[in-house]
């Protein structure tokens, strides 16, 4: 069975964008795993309770067919992890398909995996367009943005069709 592998934060992840990749990924055959930056349980900003069964220092992303980073506020403090941007750049290196909803594209841009390519990401704020810029990455706005093996979804209201073409590529 294909592998894939969901990035969470341990304390604030977006229970509804891990749920909408989730069901796109199921719904084409994947077997899910989830990852944090410890084994064990995480909490979503809803509440919802999760396990991640891996922790990213122990990620080899040899071991999976494509991995991905869920967004919420959690989210926020990886875009500094030296394993996420380890992760980030590894799969890229190996060429499997590499997703980021919300908040999470940031992560991509700071691991220079973005460089030159387009990219969405959540931008209510208004401070996300300026940060993925500063890192040479045109963000389109959309909803869902794909660029060769990478994909990106600005939030929640996009989690299911962006889980669709994560699960595509």
């Amino acid at each position: 069975m294909k592998k894939a592998l969901l990035i969470i934060a341990k304390k604030g992840f977006q229970d509804v964008e891990l749920n909408g990749t989730r069901d796109g990924l199921v719904d084409a055959g994947f077997d899910v795993i989830l990852a944090s930056t410890e084994a064990g349980e995480c909490m979503g900003k809803f509440g919802a309770e999760e396990e991640a069964a891996v922790a990213l220092q122990d990620v080899d992303v040899n071991d999976y067919d494509r991995i991905g980073f869920i967004g919420g506020p959690g989210a926020s403090n990886l875009w500094q992890n030296a394993d996420a941007k380890r992760i980030a750049q590894d799969t890229v290196k190996t060429k499997k398909p590499l997703g980021a909803i919300c908040i999470a594209p940031k992560i991509l841009a700071a691991a220079e995996v973005l460089a030159g390519k387009k990219a969405t990401v959540w931008n209510e704020d208004g401070d996300q367009a300026g940060f993925m810029a500063l890192h040479d990455v045109e963000y389109t706005g959309e909803a869902v943005t794909v660029d060769g093996l990478i994909v990106t979804g600005n939030g929640p209201g996009a989690a299911e069709d962006f889980g669709r073409a994560f699960a595509s590529l």
